[in-house]
């Protein structure tokens, strides 16, 4: 079965900069939707960046401009590289993987990034 476990996330102030990885364990199916969500405390988990097959990408609003998914496949891994990070950034960030075939996801364990002067 596949894996997804995340790492990169940490304490940045504001304005600072992270890039989030994804490894991902045995092979991606395609067609597959892999994306980035988030969720704060309190708070309902939300889409944050998602990279569909063709090339295709979708970002939520706040992050526009700021935000970047990428993905390298001979790693076999996906990234989210953050800019201009604002205190409301701060969440717990998972990598999900849709295998669209099948219709079975899977989700990374987090991690934790924290937004903070």
């Amino acid at each position: 079965q596949v894996q997804l476990v995340e790492s990169g996330g940490g304490l940045v102030q504001p304005g600072g900069s992270l890039r989030l990885s994804c490894a991902v364990s045995g092979s991606i199916p395609s067609p597959n939707v892999m994306g980035w969500y988030r969720q704060a405390p309190g708070k309902q988990r939300e889409s944050v960046a998602v990279f569909v097959n063709g090339g295709n990408t979708n970002y939520a609003a706040s992050v526009k401009g700021r935000f970047a998914i990428s993905r390298d496949n001979a790693k076999n891994a996906v990234y989210l590289q953050m800019t201009s990070l604002k205190p409301e950034d701060t969440a717990v960030y998972y990598c999900h993987l849709l295998n669209i075939r099948d219709g079975t996801d899977c989700w990374g364990q987090g991690t934790q990034v924290t937004v903070s002067s």
